[in-house]
């Protein structure tokens, strides 16, 4: 059980509903932060960065979407009302949601499908191109985890409100300011929340780049987006976390521990810090100190449901499915509203040869799902248990 969690590196990724700077160019030249470690990947500077101007552009097309949304009678009537309608309709721009397409603002237009962070940085600079005012918001939720290629990631969470400015000569159709969450899930629990600026934004992107390539084993490129988060943002503690993710995983086991300090010199609560350099340690051969680490950490976790759900996935990751099936009934027992649990669930279920009660667990999971590709991704698993059995 201790061995398996700790050799699962935990990733910081902001990829919920989101969440200016003099230069938007990310800084290459001057390394100000001794956590950075410039020498262990020198070809960083090679592997290009977006800028904030290329993150939040809209072309011709996006930009044409938004004017017929918005203005009605020659531009003299504006309608924000109308714009977040547009954005949502699916029968008007199929945009469809993917956990791990990061991309800017107009390559969420045309590819349209993104997470939920491209989708609110589109929506921003759509907000920006209709005159309008927005703000972005950081949400304070509980800690939640996805698993992805091997990884688990813990989840940030950000939305946006968008205000009409007064203006004596055009005319408001409709309210004049709205929240907008492409999460359905947190705009019915009214998590508390505060804004942060497009900088702060512009390197969760990075943050999110940066996961991506590491993920794909480009660890250079991995660098490179990790190092502009941190230059731009050095108050985002997730960077440097991912950071020492990343310096571990090519044995720079020194740098990855200055790189977790780092991170618990901001927030000396950081549970995500914590664990990691409880793996840290643990690869050291650091057994005890690993150890007490951990306990700590989990006795903090203990109530979160979520924690015990990707303890679950890791679990059956790695074929151990009495304790996958363990933890996500425990997960199941803290809260029963949640789909993915009773998907992973059915996934135990349907591994062990209980066809009943897979299927049962997961037309649950059905009824949870939050967003139409949920629920077509779960009845797809339905159907080929039918046809296997």
């Amino acid at each position: 059980m201790l061995l398996r969690h700790l050799i699962t590196a935990l990733l910081v990724l902001f990829s919920s509903a989101m969440l200016g700077c003099a230069s938007t160019a990310p800084v290459v030249a001057k390394n100000p932060y001794p956590a950075l470690h410039d020498h262990l990947f020198p070809s960083y500077a090679s592997f290009p960065i977006e800028t904030q101007e290329q993150v939040f552009a809209l072309e011709e097309d996006a930009q044409l979407f938004v004017d017929e949304a918005v203005y009605e009678s020659g531009g003299k009537t504006t309608n924000v009302k109308g714009l977040i309608s547009s954005i949502f309709d699916h029968s008007e721009m199929g945009l469809l949601y993917r956990s791990n397409a990061n991309s800017v603002a107009n390559e969420t237009f045309n590819n349209r499908s993104a997470n939920c962070l491209s989708l609110s940085i589109m929506t921003y600079a759509m907000a920006q191109h209709a005159g309008y005012d927005a703000t972005f918001y950081e949400v304070d939720i509980p800690e939640y985890w996805t698993r992805r290629d091997g990884f688990s990631f813990l989840n940030g969470h950000v939305n946006l409100t968008i205000n009409v400015p007064k203006d004596p000569l055009v005319t408001n159709i409709g309210p004049s300011s709205a929240d907008v969450d492409f999460d359905p899930q947190m705009i019915r629990t009214h998590f508390p929340r505060v804004p942060v600026t497009k900088r702060l934004v512009l390197s969760m992107f990075y943050n999110n780049k940066g996961a991506d390539a590491l993920i794909a084993n480009s660890y250079t490129r991995a660098y490179s987006y990790f190092r502009a988060a941190a230059v731009l943002s050095p108050e985002l503690q997730q960077s440097w976390v991912n950071l020492g993710v990343l310096y571990r995983m090519v044995d720079a086991f020194e740098a990855a521990e200055q790189s977790y300090q780092f991170a618990l010199n901001l927030d000396e609560n950081n549970l995500t810090a914590w664990d990691n350099l409880s793996i840290l340690y643990y690869h050291q051969g650091l057994f005890d100190k690993s150890a007490q680490i951990k306990a700590r950490v989990e006795a903090q976790r203990k109530e979160n449901p979520f924690y015990h759900f990707i303890l679950g996935e890791q679990a059956l990751d790695d074929g151990e499915f009495a304790d996958a099936l363990e933890h996500f009934q425990r997960a199941l027992r803290l809260d029963n509203t949640r789909h993915e649990v009773f998907f992973g669930l059915a996934k135990v279920y349907y591994e062990i040869g209980d066809i009943n009660n897979a299927e049962r667990y997961i037309k649950r999971a059905i009824q949870l799902a939050p967003n139409s590709q949920d629920e077509n991704r779960y009845m797809s698993k339905l159907s080929t248990i039918a046809l296997n059995y």
